[in-house]
């Protein structure tokens, strides 16, 4: 019951705007759950995915959906918090380099709303080194929850509402907001 999977329409949404990008992509899939996000990546030309998610019965179910699908190859999956995994993953190893995605995205349950600033502060601050240059992190949330226009150096540049659900486009920007972006977000607030 804790797993809410994106609608079919909401997912189409998305891959049409990501279309142009998903070939031969990174994509880190946070809050997997069923990895139908992460699936339909692989399934459109992604190059690997990183599936994300700590409950057990969800990785169950996300295992039995890519046997099912008889994908073997192409991804990992990691049963872990995000947050932990994130900080985890950030700097590598003496003998891994970090790994770097080209897409993120992420759906925490809604009703944990403190994991989108979290985690959006991760991807904008101390994990920002996993973001590959022009990465772009997705988070999908309620529509009438206001995400912030920046979390650290993660800047918002598309908002697409669907039903009551919306996706907040972010991608790096410099360290500190630029006039551009405290226009954008003048706008938006108003």
């Amino acid at each position: 019951m804790a797993t809410r999977p994106t609608s079919d329409r909401l997912r189409e949404t998305l891959f049409n705007v990501l279309a142009p990008r998903i070939r031969g992509a990174a994509l880190l899939d946070l809050y997997a759950g069923s990895g139908a996000v992460g699936i339909e990546a692989l399934s459109r030309g992604a190059a690997a995915v990183a599936f994300i998610e700590r409950a057990p019965a969800a990785t169950a179910v996300l295992r039995g959906n890519l046997e099912r699908l008889g994908i073997r190859a192409g991804f990992h999956i990691h049963a872990a918090a995000v947050g932990a995994w994130l900080r985890r993953g950030k700097a590598g190893t003496a003998t891994k380099k970090a790994e770097v995605f080209d897409l993120v995205f992420l759906d925490p349950p809604w009703d944990a709303e403190a994991e989108y600033a979290s985690t959006l502060g991760l991807l904008g601050g101390a994990a920002a080194g996993m973001l590959a240059a022009g990465a772009l992190v997705i988070a999908e949330h309620r529509r009438k929850q206001a995400l912030e226009a920046r979390y650290g150096r993660l800047e918002r540049t598309r908002l697409l509402e669907q039903g009551d659900a919306a996706l907040s486009f972010y991608a790096l920007g410099a360290g500190e907001p630029t006039t551009e972006s405290l226009q954008r977000q003048e706008l938006q607030n108003s």
